[in-house]
């Protein structure tokens, strides 16, 4: 088993789906840092393990699907559904994406910069049908890791460039609203792993009005954070699955229209 890979596979089974903070200090380094839209959760033990339980109290069943893993023996990326009951909304139950764009080295976990759909999160807690938990990777623990390919990086760079023009990417739930004009991207992280490449992004822009349930006006300047694993064929982006920060850029949003 790839070495990085195997280290995942303790994050996922033996940390989150086991709920057991006691092994953090095994998988991941003292300085560990998490980002997540424009958050900073940095010290695995003063700020990194404290959130966590907050969460697993919240979603006392809470449990983690890895619907795919690449990695270049460097970096790694992990697409995944998380999904539980909350106690905070009466037992109503939920599951939303994300996807971790993760650095180690050699020994345990640098860091992770990882978007989740809290928006879609929030639907669902709301009231209604929890959406379904997408299928899971056959053999996620198999992967093996892929050399970085330049090329296919400077397609994605391009189509970043460009405006992130279809592609064939699944936002989000796939409700798949505009939510930015005349939008300007920062490349925060990318790294490829063969044919597939990661990548997270802050965007600005104006709001382009609609899909988040606030009472902003289109044009108003906003922010917006992402990220993506997307797959490269033929000199384009061919598919691939994307998260962004909806949650955080309506709070932003309704925080300046109040």
């Amino acid at each position: 088993m790839d070495p990085f890979v195997a280290l995942m596979r303790r994050y996922v089974v033996d940390y989150t789906n086991r709920h057991d903070t006691s092994v953090c200090a095994e998988l991941m380094e003292p300085d560990y840092t998490l980002r997540m839209g424009p958050h900073v959760v940095a010290g695995r033990d003063s700020a990194y393990i404290p959130a966590a339980r907050k969460q697993f109290t919240q979603f006392p069943g809470l449990g983690l699907t890895v619907h795919e893993i690449v990695t270049n023996g460097t970096r790694l990326a992990m697409r995944f559904s998380e999904h539980g009951a909350s106690v905070r909304h009466g037992g109503a139950a939920a599951s939303w994406a994300g996807i971790g764009l993760y650095r180690w080295n050699g020994h345990r976990l640098v860091d992770n910069s990882v978007e989740q759909d809290y928006f879609a999160r929030r639907r669902q807690l709301a009231g209604g049908d929890p959406d379904p938990v997408a299928p899971p990777a056959v053999a996620p623990w198999d992967t093996v890791a892929l050399p970085a390919d330049p090329a296919a990086e400077q397609v994605v760079r391009a189509w970043i460039a460009g405006g992130l023009p279809g592609g064939g990417v699944r936002w989000d739930d796939g409700a798949g609203h505009r939510l930015l004009d005349d939008a300007q991207s920062q490349v925060d992280e990318l790294f490829s792993a063969g044919a597939q490449v990661a990548f997270r992004l802050t965007r600005t822009g104006r709001y382009a009005g609609g899909g988040l349930d606030v009472a902003a006006a289109a044009g108003v300047p906003a922010t917006l954070h992402l990220v993506a694993l997307v797959r490269v064929a033929g000199g384009e982006v061919v598919g691939g699955h994307g998260v962004r920060d909806r949650l955080g850029m309506a709070r932003a949003l309704a925080a300046v229209a109040a």
